[in-house]
């Protein structure tokens, strides 16, 4: 039995049942607006409570804020037995989480993590919808149309209540700056204050969650529409997904991994593959098959899912191989797994469904779903508790490296140990100062005793980096020696992909030799050859004139505009100094004058 099946069973808003589980959730409103008011009490003072009893208030700022919306849900849709356990587990879960975020921390400072919040409110979420339909059902596993309907409801009416509570707002600000043009301002005064603000916000949320659940069927029907516009969203996911997979063999690797955050954007954007492929598969059931291009697009979708991953993985078993284990490697590589289970199940649902051409299509989708789910709850209690720390587990790798030899002690990062690892940093730094490497010891006893980063003398060694440079025309050969690795003093150091430098050869002072231009986002950069080797000899940068469309370094390079143009007027020098620069008063849009004009046409 789903949410359709006991819709009617619920009386509105005039029926007695109606108006008890109004004013139970307006009393739940109220109740988490008040406490809210009482914790931001807590927070005022010097030293306010809150910042003398850090993990206390973290371990109930977590439930106050989380819990109350997760009961305004529950209402007539739980049983109060299941309501009273399951509310009671996930206010001590919330809470331990909240415990450990904190108490983990050093120093006076120590507060929630934004990590913790936004996964632990994904957990509940995602534990709560598995209980909701086992609970209706009376069965441990329900069917799975009830878990789909269950939890695409709960997202629309979030969103519903979120939006409702956000114009509410609007609506006041907008009735305070009435009053306040007229000279009266006591609205605007009154609605600052946070005992009325905080409660007044909890009221409101929970009336809109409440207006939302009693006129169910506008809801199903804005989901519908959202699962439509959603459902056909995923073909262009997947063409553009598609693209990039078939594009990369030839494209080669490094610019991906130049951009530093590959594996963030692969996960992402498996992530958004997810959702998609679930709006267009919806419950599964024959009324609800989406037209023949969607199934097809839902069967694509699934197997990119693989490779795609595949290649995040690559990328992050890469980066800690070089640099070893950092907590948002260790978040990462979590993700990844949770994300292997979707793209191994949802794979066989839709080769299963290509070799057998069975009715169902693509089944095995549901218990991928749900065994994913189940997954991602464990996964987020074992990171965010002592169990899989990601802290304790890095700093750990961070040490074991150190002693090994895989990094040395001059390049080994004290600050993460000393700022960015908690307690388990500090402790592994205190040990590090009684190594018997002396400059172990130093670096470390240096770290321990600074108050913050920026006290640590310990210079970060620059990395010589070999530019990624791409050639206009294309075809063309740089010259020999000029792709090199480069210190991070040298313009060609920012040339981390292809896309950031386009590179072209001209004899620019007729003395038969080329020299190559470098293009950049708004300079280009001259290298002649020297003594030394290529040798960067000055730049011209771009002018934007009003009303005019700036022309880029590479687009102009693309376009064939470049050619000298001499400065109609000299540089002055003072003996062998530059004096001052000649600039014209009106600029040409695109010429910077200095080493002469450049861009023509």
């Amino acid at each position: 039995m789903t949410d359709a099946g006991d819709a009617g069973g619920r009386a509105g808003l005039g029926g007695q049942t109606g108006r008890t589980a109004v004013l139970i959730r307006l009393a739940i409103g109220l109740a988490q607006g008040l406490a809210l008011y009482l914790l931001f009490r807590a927070t005022e003072g010097e030293p306010s409570w809150s910042e003398s009893h850090p993990v206390a208030f973290a371990m109930m700022v977590l439930p106050t804020l989380f819990l109350p919306p997760m009961m305004l849900a529950s209402v007539e849709r739980l049983r109060p037995l299941t309501l009273g356990v399951w509310g009671g587990t996930a206010a001590a879960t919330l809470a331990l989480l909240a415990w450990h975020d904190v108490a983990r921390q050093s120093g006076a400072s120590a507060q929630p993590t934004p990590q913790m919040f936004l996964f632990s409110a994904a957990a509940l979420f995602i534990a709560h919808h598995l209980i909701v339909p086992g609970d209706r059902e009376r069965r441990l596993l329900a069917p799975y149309p009830a878990y789909f309907d269950t939890a695409w409801m709960a997202g629309v009416q979030l969103a519903a209540s979120v939006a409702f509570t956000g114009v509410f707002w609007a609506l006041l600000g907008l009735g305070a700056a009435l009053f306040n043009v007229i000279g009266l301002s006591f609205l605007g005064d009154l609605l600052v204050k946070p005992w009325v603000f905080l409660p007044l916000t909890g009221l409101t949320f929970a009336t809109a969650v409440h207006l939302t659940d009693v006129r169910e069927g506008l809801i199903r029907g804005v989901r519908t529409i959202a699962l439509m516009l959603l459902s056909w969203l995923l073909l262009v996911l997947t063409l553009l997904v598609g693209g990039f997979l078939f594009a990369l063999p030839f494209t080669g690797v490094e610019s991906l991994w130049g951009t530093g955050s590959a594996t963030a954007l692969l996960l992402a954007t498996a992530g958004g593959m997810i959702v998609l492929i679930n709006a267009a598969y919806q419950d599964g059931r024959e009324d609800n098959l989406p037209p023949a291009v969607l199934r097809i697009a839902v069967r694509v979708a699934s197997v990119l899912l693989a490779p795609l991953l595949g290649v995040a993985l690559w990328g992050l078993v890469l980066r800690i191989g070089q640099h070893g284990l950092t907590p948002d490697r260790i978040i990462a590589a979590a993700c990844i797994v949770v994300g292997v289970v979707y793209a191994a199940g949802y794979a066989y649902a839709a080769l299963r469904a290509l070799w057998m051409r069975t009715g169902d299509w693509m089944a095995p989708l549901e218990r991928t779903n749900v065994v994913a789910a189940v997954l991602a709850v464990v996964t987020i209690l074992a990171l965010f508790t002592p169990v899989a720390d990601p802290a304790r587990l890095s700093v750990a790798d961070q040490t074991a490296r150190l002693e090994r030899g895989a990094v040395s002690a001059e390049a080994f990062d004290y600050g993460f140990l000393a700022f960015d690892s908690g307690k388990a940093g500090r402790a592994a730094l205190e040990q590090l100062t009684a190594s018997d490497d002396p400059e172990v010891a130093r670096r470390a006893s240096e770290a321990r005793d600074a108050e913050n980063l920026a006290e640590l003398t310990t210079p970060i060694e620059p990395q010589d980096v070999t530019p990624v440079i791409s050639v206009w025309p294309r075809g063309a050969q740089l010259p020999e020696g000029f792709i090199v690795e480069v210190g991070d003093t040298d313009p060609r150091s920012t040339c981390r992909a292809s896309s950031d430098c386009l590179a072209a050869l001209r004899d620019l002072n007729g003395d038969g030799q080329d020299e190559v231009l470098l293009a950049r986002q708004y300079e280009i950069t001259l290298f002649a050859r020297t003594e030394e080797g290529w040798a960067a000899q000055g730049e011209w940068r771009t002018r934007r004139c009003d009303g005019e469309d700036r022309i880029t370094p590479q687009d102009a390079i693309r376009r064939d505009l470049i050619r000298p143009v001499p400065s109609p007027w000299p540089d002055l020098m003072a003996g062998s100094q530059v004096a001052g620069r000649f600039e014209p008063a009106n600029p040409e849009c695109v010429v910077y004058p200095g080493m002469g004009g450049l861009f023509g046409g």
